[in-house]
């Protein structure tokens, strides 16, 4: 019950304290990083192509990037749910 209890703390302390470890700064992702140290490198480089679609705003290129990850999650465990069923087969047959 104690180690439960203790668990249960854990949990919800990675929870909220990650709203306050940033201070309220905002967070700009790896892109707005790799894209400053490009400059800092080589500031005569010019990208290969323009992005096909610029998100309205933040949220929205968040909300996508999520929808793209739960997506390819998605396949990827259906993929290994399918092999297991069909191995689960073989091994009945």
């Amino acid at each position: 019950m104690k180690k439960t209890f203790i668990l249960l703390a854990m949990v919800i302390a990675l929870v909220i304290l990650p709203f306050f470890i940033n201070h309220g700064g905002e967070y700009g992702g790896a892109d707005g990083e790799a894209e400053s140290q490009i400059q800092i490198v080589a500031p005569h480089y010019q990208p290969w192509f323009q992005p096909l679609y610029e998100p309205a705003s933040g949220e929205i290129e968040s909300l996508l990037f999520t929808l793209q990850g739960s997506l390819g999650a998605a396949v990827i465990f259906y993929i290994l749910g399918y092999m297991k069923g069909r191995q689960r087969d073989n091994d009945r047959a």
